[in-house]
């Protein structure tokens, strides 16, 4: 042998050499094993960051989910599968890295990580891989096919779903020399034990970021939903419910949010200072259908709060609106000119309002009128002196601002009454006995009024005989004495006829006569 043949000095100075080349590659290696172990450290306390962030994201999410359900449930349950994949990659990870470093007395010293006899003994036999090999690539390939299959339809997670593939993928690598070698060799066959451990500290931050990253694209989509235009409709902002002719407008157009999974949590409400009860209203698509009548005339304010679930917290929205009612057209408004009249002498009913102003905003005023309530009045004339009458009328708006009117009516006497013999008037012809037993009475002819005349006295007068003064509405002793003598044919007169009317307050006018002709 070559070495048989050297001398002792030579076989020295070889010894040497080598000495001298293993304490340089010794130094080296010690440099390049302390440099994995810093990136090692950097890495696990990136991850503790990383995690908290994580968990806290999912804290909230939990919260969001039971303050919105409708809204935020379907992303937290996809939030939870992603969540629980990471976990457990994350944590068959953490218990091989716990079985390597069990292998050394201090897993702080990295210096003496030197060595791959661990791995290699616990993932490979020769050339094939064990059982513990086979399930470290199972654990990678199960939580990348699962994140991607999870996101592959996910609007927005195309790039997430692409780096995933590229961070987990376990495909063959090719060497230096060109040569396609399987994954599980090329990363972690004879490497140190400080590399390997630093690669799986890698793969515990991707299996991080990659949640990460996902949470907050899941919760940046549905932010963007919320905020795009396509939720957003147009509004209509005025001063007032209502408005008349010659005023000018102050609406204003503003954008409002529609959303069907954003609802109150509480709805307190009252219309008209009444609150609303659960029936009056109803929760669809992210708004609150009012079903209440439109009440009377007049503006109706709507007033209180939503309240909302927001971080476990409520955060109440102030409620501030209102709607006006206006008469519903009927009948058309249809007046005679110069009919606007009132009769001396009686109660004339009225009706007066102002269109859109409630009648408790609505004042009226004249000589001899009153008001019954709403917008019933009464027009006394008695005493007005004169032929004419204005009634001026003032109202309020619901801004505040007044307006007025006014109308003028004509002041007639009542008509003269008609005298009647068992209802009838003017010249008629009646059996003796039908007129001894009759009533004489009287009546206004066509007078929208009901007034009821009471007769107290009457002239009866038979022709040949003389005029007979009778008290009363019917005929005494001495006009039946008369009645009797009277042949037939004859004519019978009833005249002066006295009446009265109740509530009436002036005199009337005097009675038209009747005049009967006896048939018997």
């Amino acid at each position: 042998m070559a070495g048989a043949n050297l001398s002792p000095r030579q076989k020295m100075i070889n010894l040497m050499y080598l000495i001298f080349i293993a304490m340089l590659a010794l130094n080296m290696s010690k440099e390049v094993l302390s440099a994995f172990g810093l990136m090692n450290k950097k890495l696990t306390e990136s991850n503790e960051a990383t995690t908290l962030r994580n968990d806290n994201f999912m804290a909230n999410l939990e919260q969001k989910a039971s303050d919105q359900p409708e809204k935020y449930v379907p992303l937290k349950s996809k939030a939870d599968q992603i969540d629980a994949m990471a976990k457990k990659f994350d944590a068959y990870l953490e218990d091989l890295k716990g079985k390597m470093t069990a292998t050394v007395d201090d897993a702080t010293d990295y210096e003496v990580m030197d060595k791959g006899d661990y791995l290699d003994e616990h993932f490979f036999k020769g050339d094939k891989l064990k059982d513990d090999g086979k399930e470290f690539l199972n654990q990678i390939n199960s939580f990348r096919d699962g994140v991607v299959d999870l996101l592959k339809d996910e609007k927005g997670m195309e790039h997430i779903v692409k780096d995933v593939k590229e961070k987990f993928s376990t495909e063959q690598e090719v060497n230096r020399d060109g040569i396609k070698i399987d994954w599980l060799d090329y990363h972690y066959k004879g490497f140190p034990l400080v590399a390997s451990l630093t690669k799986m500290t890698q793969l515990q931050a991707d299996i991080k970021t990659t949640e990460s990253e996902v949470l907050s694209n899941m919760l940046q989509g549905t932010l963007s939903s919320e905020v795009s235009m396509t939720n957003y409709t147009t509004l209509m902002e005025t001063s007032k419910s209502a408005y008349f002719n010659g005023e000018q407008f102050d609406g204003q157009i503003v954008l409002g949010r529609k959303d069907a999974t954003t609802k109150p949590s509480r709805v307190e409400l009252k219309l008209d200072g009444r609150p609303l009860t659960e029936n009056q209203y109803s929760i669809e698509d992210g708004k609150v259908k009012l079903k209440i009548g439109t009440g009377g005339v007049g503006e109706h304010k709507i007033e209180g709060k939503l309240i909302f679930a927001q971080d476990g917290e409520e955060i109440e929205v102030p409620v501030s609106s209102s709607f006006a009612t206006v008469a519903k057209p009927n009948a058309a408004t249809i007046s005679a000119d110069k009919m606007n009249v009132v009769y001396r002498g009686v109660k004339n009913p009225m009706t007066i309002s102002f269109a859109g102003i409630p009648d408790n905003k609505v004042r009226a005023s004249a000589q001899g009128l009153s008001s019954l309530g709403g917008s019933r009045y009464v027009m006394d004339a008695t005493l007005i002196k004169g032929r004419e009458v204005t009634i001026n009328v003032t109202g309020t708006l619901p801004d505040g601002k007044p307006v007025s009117d006014n109308a003028k009516f004509r002041i007639k006497d009542l008509p003269k009454p008609t005298g009647t013999v068992r209802g009838e008037d003017g010249a008629i012809k009646m059996q003796r006995n039908s007129l001894e037993i009759s009533t004489i009475g009287a009546k206004f002819d066509d007078f929208d009024f009901e007034l009821p005349l009471n007769v107290t006295g009457f002239k009866f007068k038979v022709a040949g005989q003389p005029t007979i003064n009778v008290n009363g509405s019917k005929l005494d002793a001495r006009a039946k004495q008369a009645l009797s003598k009277a042949k037939r044919g004859s004519d019978v007169q009833i005249f002066d006829i006295e009446a009265k009317a109740s509530g009436v307050s002036v005199i009337l006018k005097k009675v038209s006569p009747v005049f009967v002709e006896l048939t018997n």
